[in-house]
C-alpha cells in the first residue's frame, strides 16, 4: 500500500492536536514550525528561574484532551499532571468587593446572596438554561465535526432559536443577573477567546457550564508542560517535528495541495493542513489563481478578536491577595469593551486578567518570589497605536496601577520584566493585525460562517486552530483538531482506533 504522506503547519495546540490524530490514523505526518521551539501561541519564557507561560493559562475541557490521547492509544495522566482549582478565579471589582468563582452551587450562591439574594435564587436557573447549549457543543459534537453545510446550519438553527443561543451572551446573563458583578461573572467568558460579550453570540455562555461540569485545571510545570507533552507523543507513535522551517507556500497542482515549498525546498505531501491562522494561510501562502471563495477581499472583510499586551514579571516577593487566576476590573464594562473592538483606542483605564501559577506550582519561581503574567486587552493593529513607542510607556503604566492598586513594592522588587505587543503577535505568530485569538465569535463569524476546517477552495487542505470551527480557546482548538481529523477520514475513508474515539465521543 502505498504511504501516505501528510504536512501540518504550524505547531499550537491545534496543530499538535490534528498531528496526533493524522499519525495515528496511518498518514505519516511532518510538523513543521516557523519557531526555535513548538507551541504556537502557547509558548513559554524563561528568565533568571521564573517561568512563564505566555499564552494559554487554564484547562477546562480536560475530557478532550483525554479524547486526543486515547485516539493514540495513550492516557493524558501518564504524560501531564493536571492539578484541579478551587476557586477557579477570583475577581475583584471596582468597589474593592470581590467574588471568588467556583464549581460549589452552594458557595456561589451565598457569595452572590451578599450582594443580590434575586440573582442568587436565579443562578440554578440560568445553569440549566446554558446546560441544553453545553450538551448541543460539547456532548452532542458539534464543536467537533465539521460545520460546514448550509443543511447543518438550517438543521441547528430552529434548535439555536429556541434555546436563546443566537442572542448576544451578555443579554442572554442580563435575564438572570441584575446586580453589575453577577452579569459581568456569567457573561465576560467570550473575552477568553477573543470576541464582545455585547455581540459574540449566545453559544459561547455554555463556557461556565463546562466550566462547572469539568474544573479548572493547571498543568504542573505549566501550560508548556501540555505542549511538550503532545509533542513527545506525536513523535512517539512515529510523527517528525522540524523546528526553525517556515512555510513560503503550499503547492497546489489542479486544484489540489500537493505539498509545501520551504527555504530548503519542496515538500510533497498527500494532504496539507495548516494551523495558521486561515487569512494568512490563504492570503500568504496559497496563489490567488485557486482562490475563488477566499479572495483577497473576502479576507479583507473578516472581523478580527482584539489583542493583548502582556507582561511577565518576576517579583521577589509573593503577594498572597492573587490567587492562580485574579480578575481585576475597571468601574467601566460595556464602555471599555466598545474602547478595544469599535472605538479601538487606548483607555485610559485597565480591566486585567493576572495569573499567578506560583500559588500552585511554586518551583515556577524562585523561592520567595512571584511569577507573573498580566493580561490587558487592547485593540488590534488596525487602531492608530504605534507599539514601538507605545509598549514601554504603556508597561510603566500598567505597572503604576497594578502597585496602587494593592500589589505593594512591585516596582522596586522586579527581577524580571518583558512584554508582548500587538506587535509581537502580528511578527511572530502571523497573526493578521496582531489579533491574539483569530477570527472574532461575533454571529456572522460563528459555525457555519467560519473558515471551514476542510477547504472550500482547494482539495487536500484543511485547517485547524482558532479561527475555523469551533474557534478560539483550548477546547476549541483541540475540538477544530477533531473536526478536521473527521473531515480528512471521511475524504480519505480512513477507519482507525482514532476515528473510533473521535466518533464515539
Amino acid at each position: 500500500m502505498k504511504e501516505r504522506r501528510a504536512i501540518v503547519i504550524g505547531s499550537g495546540f491545534g496543530g499538535l492536536a490534528v498531528a496526533i490524530h493524522l499519525q495515528a490514523m496511518g498518514f505519516k505526518t511532518t510538523l513543521l514550525e516557523k519557531r526555535e521551539k513548538v507551541g504556537g501561541r502557547a509558548y513559554q519564557l524563561r528568565d533568571r528561574g521564573y517561568t512563564f507561560d505566555m499564552g494559554p493559562s487554564l484547562i477546562t475541557a480536560p475530557s478532550i484532551l483525554r479524547r486526543l490521547f486515547a485516539a493514540a492509544g495513550r492516557q493524558l495522566e501518564d504524560y501531564v499532571e493536571l492539578v484541579p482549582l478551587d476557586p477557579f478565579y477570583r475577581v475583584y471589582f471596582h468597589d474593592g468587593t470581590y467574588l471568588d468563582y467556583t464549581a460549589d452551587r452552594e458557595r456561589m450562591r451565598a457569595q452572590m446572596a451578599r450582594f443580590n439574594p434575586q440573582d442568587a435564587a436565579r443562578y440554578d436557573r440560568f445553569m440549566e438554561a446554558t446546560r441544553p447549549i453545553y450538551e448541543a457543543v460539547i456532548r452532542e459534537g458539534l464543536g467537533a465535526r465539521p460545520f460546514d453545510t448550509l443543511g447543518k446550519l438550517l438543521a441547528f438553527l430552529p434548535r439555536a432559536l429556541r434555546l436563546g443561543a443566537i442572542q448576544p451572551v451578555a443579554r442572554f446573563a442580563s435575564r438572570y443577573f441584575e446586580d453589575f458583578r453577577h452579569h459581568f461573572l456569567y457573561s465576560f467568558h467570550p473575552l477568553f477567546i477573543g470576541g464582545n460579550p455585547f455581540r459574540a453570540p449566545a453559544v459561547y455562555i455554555m463556557i461556565p457550564y463546562l466550566e462547572r461540569e469539568e474544573g479548572v485545571w493547571f498543568a504542573r510545570g505549566g501550560m508548556y508542560s501540555l505542549v511538550e507533552a503532545m509533542a513527545r507523543l506525536f513523535m512517539e507513535i512515529g510523527g517528525r517535528i522540524h523546528t526553525g522551517t517556515a512555510v513560503q507556500r503550499i503547492v497546489v497542482q489542479k486544484g489540489k495541495a500537493v505539498g509545501v515549498e520551504t527555504a530548503d525546498g519542496f515538500h510533497p505531501a498527500e494532504l496539507v493542513v495548516s494551523n495558521a491562522d486561515p487569512g494568512y494561510t490563504y492570503q500568504h501562502l496559497v496563489d490567488p489563481a485557486w482562490r475563488r471563495r477566499w479572495t483577497d477581499r473576502r479576507i479583507a472583510r473578516l472581523h478580527y478578536s482584539m489583542s493583548c499586551f502582556l507582561l511577565y514579571l518576576g517579583v521577589r516577593r509573593t503577594y498572597p491577595q492573587l490567587l492562580h487566576h485574579t480578575l481585576i476590573l475597571s468601574p467601566r464594562y460595556r464602555e471599555l469593551i466598545e474602547d478595544i473592538f469599535e472605538r479601538k483606542v487606548l483607555a485610559p483605564d485597565f480591566s486585567l486578567y493576572l495569573h499567578a501559577p506560583t500559588r500552585t506550582d511554586p518551583t515556577m519561581a524562585p523561592p520567595g518570589c512571584e511569577s507573573l503574567y498580566v493580561l490587558a486587552p487592547v485593540p488590534h493593529l488596525q487602531a492608530s497605536v504605534n507599539w514601538t513607542e507605545e509598549a514601554t510607556r504603556y508597561a510603566g503604566r500598567l505597572l503604576e496601577f497594578l502597585e496602587a492598586w494593592g500589589l505593594e513594592g512591585l516596582r522596586e522588587n522586579l527581577e524580571v520584566c518583558h512584554y508582548f505587543t500587538p506587535e509581537d503577535f502580528a511578527r511572530h505568530l502571523n497573526a493578521p493585525y496582531g489579533s491574539a485569538f483569530s477570527i472574532e465569535p461575533r454571529l456572522t463569524q460563528t459555525a457555519y460562517f467560519r473558515p471551514h476546517n476542510r477547504s472550500e477552495d482547494i482539495r487536500g487542505l484543511y485547517l485547524v486552530g482558532a479561527g475555523t470551527h469551533p474557534g478560539a480557546g483550548l477546547p476549541g482548538v483541540v475540538l477544530s483538531a477533531e473536526a478536521t481529523a473527521w473531515a480528512i477520514a471521511q475524504d480519505y475513508r480512513v477507519t482507525s482506533p482514532s476515528i473510533a474515539a473521535v466518533a464515539s465521543a
